[in-house]
């Protein structure tokens, strides 16, 4: 299998600040890969795919991408991928087919191949009925769509992706995924970003991306299995008293709130679990609390993350 991307201590500064947007960092994706990158915002997932996409000079590093120097072959990388930037960059006073002809013509398509690609790319991403409406009359969801199709209208090896399911509503944001899946079905290599925790699952690899520096890579599952415990999430009211009980008992090792339920952290061992399951419950009706539910649950590449930022950051697993 091809190694499509390889890049090693790619960094980036801006201006005279001393604290790089991105330091050292290293990926390895191979072809017909999904790689995903997670990470809040301000982590510098953007920095690092401008710097993959040519679109920024990197300050340090080397690396290649389809087989080409970032530094040395910048119009050959620029060939081979293509790019969607996390920000709508289209025309907005084009119509999606005349934005498709131009980004056609752009990438330099031929004149005997590009009416297919742009049918299928039309067909691929359901824009079919749209293609004659203005970009700016989109709506968010189609608006991305729209970008993928001009992003992979010359048929890239390599397709980047920033936050391409950010703003859009949750219906969009599957059928982006599931466009996405059949991409790399199609043998594509894909680097996609994302602030979404639960879109780490959709992918074969990921890495997690920190103050600009890459702090875990592997596939979900394997980063998932590493995490030493086990989660008990708890849903009751008054949530107030909920909270009061969870936070007096022993065995809990950390706690955290989702929404209106709690996700506890305990020793994985099912004695354990068992023990801290029956005594929530029993503090639980002993207050008359209404609970909604009571269980152990997965773990998320949510709490893959908080226990990772904890470790770098040196706080200890019992510490608040």
């Amino acid at each position: 299998m091809q190694t499509m991307i390889q890049v090693q201590g790619l960094t980036k500064r801006f201006g005279r600040r001393k604290k790089a947007a991105v330091a050292d960092f290293e990926l390895q994706v191979e072809e017909g890969q999904l790689f995903g990158l997670i990470g809040p915002d301000g982590a510098g997932k953007t920095t690092v795919l401008r710097m993959l996409s040519t679109v920024l000079e990197t300050s340090a590093g080397e690396g290649t991408v389809g087989g080409f120097d970032l530094k040395k072959e910048v119009e050959w990388v620029r060939r081979v991928i293509g790019y969607m930037p996390q920000q709508f960059s289209l025309y907005p006073d084009l119509s999606v087919m005349e934005n498709l002809v131009f980004f056609a013509d752009m990438n330099q398509v031929t004149s005997d191949k590009k009416q297919d690609r742009i049918e299928n790319m039309l067909a691929f991403t359901r824009l079919e009925r749209f293609k004659d409406r203005a970009a700016h009359q989109l709506s968010g969801g189609m608006k991305k769509k729209l970008a993928l199709a001009c992003a992979l209208i010359h048929d890239p090896e390599v397709l980047l992706l920033d936050e391409p399911s950010t703003g859009v509503d949750p219906v969009s944001r599957r059928e982006l995924w599931v466009i996405l899946g059949e991409v790399v079905q199609r043998g594509v290599t894909c680097v996609v970003t994302t602030p979404y925790m639960d879109e780490a699952d959709r992918c074969h690899q990921v890495g997690i991306l920190y103050e600009g520096r890459l702090i875990a890579t592997g596939a979900p599952e394997s980063l998932k299995a590493e995490l030493p415990f086990a989660v008990i999430e708890v849903k009751a009211k008054p949530r107030k008293t909920m909270r009061e009980i969870v936070g007096d008992l022993d065995e809990v090792i950390r706690w955290r709130p989702v929404g209106d339920r709690i996700r506890m952290l305990v020793e994985d061992d099912d004695r354990v679990v068992r023990r801290v399951t029956k005594e929530l419950e029993s503090s639980l009706k002993r207050d008359e609390c209404d609970l909604r539910f009571l269980r152990r649950d997965k773990v998320s590449m949510e709490d893959v993350f908080v226990h990772k930022i904890r470790i770098l950051n040196g706080v200890g697993e019992t510490d608040g």
